[in-house]
C-alpha cells in the first residue's frame, strides 16, 4: 500500500490527476482511500515533491 509523506506533500495534487482508481483526494495534505487503491504507484512517478511511497 503506498502511504503519504506528510512532512514532504505540498497539496499539489499531482497525484489526484495520476490516480486511475480515483483514490486520493487533496485536503491539509493528500489523503489516499485504502479501499479504492490497487497499489499501482502511478501517483508515485509523478508526484514532484516525493511525498509517496510503497
Amino acid at each position: 500500500m503506498v502511504k503519504i509523506i506528510a512532512d514532504n506533500c505540498v497539496a499539489c495534487g499531482a497525484c489526484v490527476d495520476a490516480c486511475p482508481q480515483g483514490a486520493i483526494a487533496v485536503e491539509d495534505i493528500a489523503v489516499i482511500d485504502e479501499g479504492k487503491c490497487v497499489d499501482c504507484g502511478a501517483c508515485i512517478d509523478e508526484c514532484p515533491s516525493e511525498a509517496i511511497e510503497n
